[in-house]
C-alpha cells in the first residue's frame, strides 16, 4: 500500500470490459486518493457483439471504435504499450513505453487467439473472432456465391459461448438478403456437448431457432485439422466434413508473456472465486486470463471487475466486507430478425448453476442497446457511437 499522503497506485493490464469496469470504479470512488494507470497495446475498444456488426454490414470499425484516451480523466491515464514482463512478487510490469510499480495490480489481459494451433486453418479458413478478422470478411462475404459454411469452434475454452450460434443466425439472415440461402448449406461444429450447457431451456430454445432454419448442428465435435486443397475439415473421429467457407473460433490460449511470468498453473492464472484474488496479495486477475468456474464472457469479466474494486474500497475504508463474486450475469443472445433473445444467469450463489430464459423480441434488442449505451457513458466521457 502507499505511503501517507500519497495515491494509491494501482495498474490495469487490459482494457477489455474487465480493465475498463475496475478502473472506471475505483478512480470513481477514489477521486485524488488513487492514480490509476490502465494499459492496453491496442488504442480502442471494441465489444465482442460489434464485430459481428461489421462482418455482417451493420456497421462499419471506426462507427464501433471507442478510443481509449475518452477513458482518461484526472487520477486515469491511458497507456497504449505492449506488456513485455510481468514480477508479480514485486507488482511490477516492464511494457514498450517503460517500468511501472504498483501498490496494487490488476491483470485482465484477457485470452490470446491461437489460428496456429489447427493446422491448416490460416491457409484455408477465417477467424472471426478479432476486430481485424470480422472486418475483413466483410468483402469475403460480399464475394460469396453459395455452398457450403462451416462455423466451427476449434478448442473447449472460448469466449462468449452463444457467439458461433448468433454467427450462425445471422448468416442465415445476410444469405436470405442476398438470395443466396436456397444455394447455401449453414452447419455449427462444437466440442460443447449443448449451446448452454447449464440451462436445458436456453439450449433448446437455440437448438429449435437453427432447426427451423435448417441450420445443421454437430455438438461434442472436435475439427482437428482443416485442408484448404480438398476442401475437407478433418474431424477427431476420423471423419470429414465439406466446407467452401470455413468460418472459426481458433484456439485461445494465455498470452505468453502472463505464462513466462509465471502467473498461470494449467494454462491459465488460479483466483479465489470469491475476490478474484490470486496467489500474490494485492495482486488480481479478472476475464479471460482466470481459471475462475465461470465462462469466458465480457459480462462476466465485468463482474469480477467489479468485485475486485469492492474488495480494493473495502481494503482501504473498512466496514462489511463486499459480497463474493456471484457470477450472476446477463447475457443478450442475437437470434436472427433484428430480434434478441437473454438469458439470466447465476453461476456461483447456489448448490448449482441456474438460468432463465427471455424469447427473442425488438424489445430485448433494444435493452442490448441500453445495455451498451450504459458501459459506454460509464467508461468513456462523452462517447458517442450505434446503439447496436
Amino acid at each position: 500500500m502507499p505511503t501517507s499522503g500519497a495515491p494509491l497506485r494501482v495498474l490495469v493490464l487490459g482494457a477489455g470490459f474487465g480493465g475498463l469496469e475496475v478502473s472506471s470504479r475505483l478512480s470513481a470512488a477514489l477521486g485524488d486518493d488513487v492514480h490509476v494507470t490502465l494499459i492496453d497495446q491496442n488504442d480502442a475498444f471494441v465489444f465482442g457483439f460489434s464485430k459481428l456488426d461489421v462482418m455482417f454490414g451493420r456497421h462499419t470499425m471506426d462507427e464501433v471504435r471507442l478510443p481509449y484516451r475518452d477513458a482518461a480523466r484526472s487520477n486515469l491515464e491511458f497507456r497504449q504499450e505492449s506488456v513485455r514482463a510481468i514480477d508479480p512478487d514485486r507488482k511490477r510490469v516492464v511494457t514498450s513505453g517503460g517500468t511501472y510499480d504498483a501498490d496494487i495490480l490488476v491483470i485482465a489481459l484477457g485470452a490470446d487467439l491461437a489460428p496456429e494451433a489447427t493446422p491448416g486453418l490460416l491457409e484455408g479458413g477465417h477467424e472471426f473472432y478479432s476486430p481485424e478478422a470480422a472486418a475483413g470478411l466483410t468483402q469475403v462475404l460480399q464475394e460469396f456465391r453459395g455452398g457450403d459454411v462451416v462455423i466451427g469452434v476449434l478448442g473447449g475454452f472460448f469466449k462468449c459461448p452463444p457467439a458461433p450460434y448468433e454467427t450462425a443466425f445471422m448468416l442465415h439472415d445476410f444469405l436470405t438478403r442476398n438470395s443466396l440461402r436456397d444455394a447455401s448449406r449453414i452447419s455449427i461444429v462444437t466440442p460443447m456437448p449443448k449451446p448452454i450447457p447449464i440451462s436445458a431451456e436456453v439450449s433448446t430454445a437455440i437448438l429449435d431457432l437453427l432447426d427451423e432454419r435448417d441450420i445443421r448442428h454437430s455438438h461434442a465435435t472436435w475439427i482437428t485439422a482443416v485442408d484448404p486443397g480438398d476442401g475437407i475439415l478433418h474431424i477427431k473421429d476420423g471423419g470429414t466434413m465439406p466446407y467452401d467457407l470455413f468460418l472459426a473460433v481458433p484456439v485461445h490460449i494465455a498470452p505468453p508473456v502472463v505464462v513466462d511470468s509465471g502467473l498461470t498453473d494449467e494454462g491459465w492464472i488460479a483466483v479465489d472465486p470469491a475476490t478474484l484474488v490470486t496467489k500474490w496479495p494485492d495482486v488480481y486477475a479478472v476475464g479471460d486470463i482466470t481459471s475462475a468456474p465461470v465462462p469466458r464472457a465480457g459480462v462476466i469479466a465485468e463482474g469480477e471487475a467489479r468485485t475486485v474494486a469492492d474488495v480494493i474500497l473495502h481494503q482501504l475504508r473498512g466496514g462489511d466486507p463486499p459480497p463474493p463474486f456471484a457470477g450472476a450475469i446477463t447475457c443478450y443472445v442475437e437470434m436472427g430478425d433484428d430480434t434478441v433473445g437473454k438469458a439470466d444467469v447465476n453461476f456461483l450463489s447456489g448448490p448449482a448453476p441456474t438460468a432463465s430464459y427471455t424469447p427473442p423480441s425488438l424489445a430485448v434488442a433494444e435493452e442490448k442497446s441500453e445495455f451498451a449505451a450504459a458501459r459506454r457513458a460509464r467508461w468513456f466521457s462523452g462517447a458517442t457511437g450505434p446503439t447496436r
